[in-house]
């Protein structure tokens, strides 16, 4: 064709109805993703608004194109004019179009390739990072949601595709012009346009049979597709950098993509497949019969496998070990199919969900397990990062509660009678148990149970969010299991979990499990839950150590407490048993005394019972009661001895009263003043009374009665 002003005008004018679509297409899944909060749709429109940097470079290429061939056909025109007369300015070189033209493909068309593979590394990097920080919790990053109107969403993706599509086939076509050469790369962005929104469309048609999981990987594709793209601009770039070039030869810009060209013009890769049968046959393959067959016979091979594809969809086989339920639309239709072949709806239509049912699935409740070794040590500097379990401590001796509980009520009852002071707080007074820490590894075993397929499908999906070695099913299951393995465990004391009896332990956890997945429908049988490793946390190695040792220095301490107590009651009662039961005897009677009185025949009966007992065992109480008896005679017999003798006394009193009197008060003086150094005599009447005193210390006590008996005699 002739190449003249006219024809870089033509391809100036679709240059900019290509930017005027690409535009287009990209505000329409712009704002759609936007208003309606579709993710997909969102970043979908971000390699397509990037791609208006290629059209906007073509506009402004062609239009120097046609500025270069009007200054060329006007110098043509002005030199026919002048013949062989020469300007002032022939010498020089004039041609401004010219040159700016081979300005913008030195530094403008390489300029746009490279600000483009910017934006494109930009935008799917963030897309990237985008949907690699969805799942953690601790970024709050909007979620991946799908938009409203499937319907409509699958109109539009494949109305643009089939209108970027044809574009750029005709572009395409326009661009096997040397003239238009360059509108290959234009036409390879706009069938990347359409391949963008045909996989959007796949996505959005998978959303109507319930499985939303291909939207999302299309999404987070089209960061990979807008990495490849930049990665293959850059590579053109360099590639370019090296390549001769010939006089006269448009260079080929960065951004016009090989690979999206095939696409585009995908006649030429036919060619090419053909040029590539030719080289390996070493003759013309592609011009026999038999291969011109073969094209014309194309399409029927082709309608052919696809009938052979659907037929085969049709038949689902179920091998031994497995079972499998029919889903129309998401929904399970039909009885569960175990070992055989049946029929089905093609694809897409029904499908089939085949479940390995004898298996014997693995889940590990509280974080991955430890590295199994021959031989366990106890290392203190070994963290767990699992979460460790609650249990309660041992219970404290009986002794130590009961004496701690009376402490802590008599400081209430002290605080009742003085008052709180302001601002104390008193708590509870009573000693309760404390909890304690273990560090365990817990696995869960279980498979379908017999007839659980439908509950096990229905109970939950099996969707798996990224980073995540469990599905949605797993998670609630192992949920489910460490709720009741953490319940069960709180309600035991340490040493009933670290020194269990037998398997009791384990099969307590999986009796308890498999009641909790039959409560929720689960469809699952537990085979096992199995404790791997347990072992109290790796901080309290040199505590776990001194509580032993602590442990068995208070059972000595109580143990010899015990038997000074054994000894004692022994040494009281004679038997320590026996001892226990009079003390229990003798708390009954105080009761028994406050309820009916000390008199009471009953009250009595049993305080002669336990006098008996008392009595009759060989023991310090008994010697002391029996001593106390003696006593008690003693003292009777002393007092009748003195009473006899008061009544013996009692006719000379009758006889005499005043000398009995006298006489008892001088045996009284007599027996006072035996062992007194210095005696006087008070009280006496100084005329009834003649003393002659000699100061002597007689060898023996005075004996008023030898004095009484000479003043007698002497009157």
């Amino acid at each position: 064709m002739r190449t003249d002003h006219l024809a870089y005008q033509q391809a100036t004018r679709v240059a900019g109805f290509g930017l005027l679509l690409q535009l287009a297409i990209g505000l329409v899944m712009l704002v759609y993703g936007v208003v309606f909060a579709d993710s997909t749709f969102t970043i979908a429109s971000m390699p397509v608004l990037c791609g208006l940097i290629v059209w906007a470079a073509l506009i402004v290429v062609f239009h120097q194109h046609r500025l270069e061939r009007l200054e060329a056909l006007e110098r043509d025109e002005l030199a026919a004019e002048r013949g062989s007369e020469t300007g002032i300015f022939d010498e020089g070189d004039t041609d401004v179009a010219a040159r700016r033209l081979r300005l913008m493909h030195t530094w403008l068309m390489p300029g746009a390739s490279l600000l483009l593979a910017t934006l494109l590394v930009v935008m799917g990097w963030w897309t990237l990072a985008w949907f690699a920080s969805i799942d953690d919790p601790e970024k709050q990053i909007k979620p991946f949601t799908v938009g409203p109107n499937l319907g409509w969403q699958l109109a539009i993706t494949l109305g643009l595709a089939l209108l970027a599509f044809i574009f750029s086939r005709f572009v395409a076509g326009m661009a096997a012009r040397s003239v238009w050469a360059i509108l290959r790369g234009g036409a390879g962005y706009m069938v990347g346009n359409a391949l963008v929104l045909l996989a959007v469309s796949v996505g959005i048609a998978f959303r109507f049979f319930d499985n939303p999981a291909v939207l999302e990987g299309v999404a987070h594709g089209l960061g990979f597709f807008m990495l490849f793209v930049a990665a293959e601009i850059v590579l053109n770039f360099i590639l370019n950098l090296y390549r001769p070039r010939r006089p006269g030869e448009v260079p080929r810009p960065a951004f016009d993509s090989r690979v999206l060209s095939l696409f585009a013009a995908p006649d030429s890769f036919v060619r090419s497949i053909n040029e590539a049968v030719n080289y390996q046959f070493g003759f013309d393959i592609t011009s026999s019969w038999g291969y011109q067959l073969l094209l014309r016979s194309f399409v029927w091979l082709l309608v052919f496998a696809l009938v052979v594809l659907v037929g085969l969809s049709s038949i689902a086989v179920v091998e031994p070990g497995q079972q499998a339920v029919r889903l129309r639309g998401g929904r399970i239709v039909g009885d569960v199919q175990q070992g055989t072949v049946f029929f089905k709806w093609p694809w897409p239509f029904e499908t089939v969900a085949t479940v390995e049912a004898s298996k014997i699935r693995q889940i590990p409740l509280n974080g991955p397990l430890r590295e199994r070794r021959e031989i366990l040590v106890w290392d203190p500097n070994e963290e767990s990062d699992n979460p460790l379990f609650l249990v309660a401590s041992n219970p404290l001796p009986v002794e130590i509660t009961r004496t701690v509980d009376r402490l802590v009520t008599a400081q209430e009852q002290v605080e009742i009678d003085e008052g709180p002071e302001p601002g104390d707080s008193t708590g509870g007074g009573t000693v309760s148990n404390q909890f304690a820490l273990v560090d365990a590894d817990v696995l869960l075993s279980y498979r379908i149970a017999k007839d659980g397929l439908i509950e096990y499908l229905e109970f939950c999906n099996d969707d798996r969010a990224r980073r995540s070695t469990l599905d949605m099913r797993e998670q609630a299951l192992r949920e489910i299991a460490l709720r009741i393995v953490t319940q069960t465990l709180s309600t035991l004391t340490l040493d009933e979990v670290l020194s269990p009896r037998g398997a009791a332990l384990p099969s307590t956890l999986r009796r308890r499990v498999q009641e909790a997945f039959d409560e929720a429908s689960t469809g699952i049988e537990v085979v096992s839950v199995a404790i791997p490793a347990l072992r109290p946390p790796s901080q309290a190695v040199a505590m776990f150590e001194e509580l032993s040792i602590d442990a068995q220095n208070s059972r000595k301490t109580l143990e010899e407490a015990r038997r000074t107590a054994d000894s004692s009651l022994a040494a009281l009662v004679g038997n320590a048993d026996l001892a226990r039961d009079v003390v229990g005897r003798i708390e009954a009677l105080y009761e028994l005394e406050n309820e009916k009185g000390r008199g009471d025949s009953e009250v009595v009966e049993a305080r002669l019972a336990i006098q008996a007992i008392l009595r009759d065992n060989p023991g310090m109480i008994a010697s002391f009661i029996a001593a106390a008896r003696s006593l008690r005679w003693e003292i009777h017999m002393e007092a009748r001895r003195t009473a006899s003798e008061v009544i013996g006394e009692a006719g000379a009193y009758d006889a005499a009263p005043e000398l009995y009197r006298q006489r008892r008060i001088m045996e009284i003086l007599k027996t006072s003043l035996a062992g007194v150094r210095a005696k006087y005599v008070l009280g006496v009447d100084p005329q009834r009374t003649d003393l002659d005193f000699e100061m002597q210390e007689p060898s023996q006590g005075l004996d008023l009665s030898e004095y009484m008996d000479s003043s007698e005699d002497g009157s």
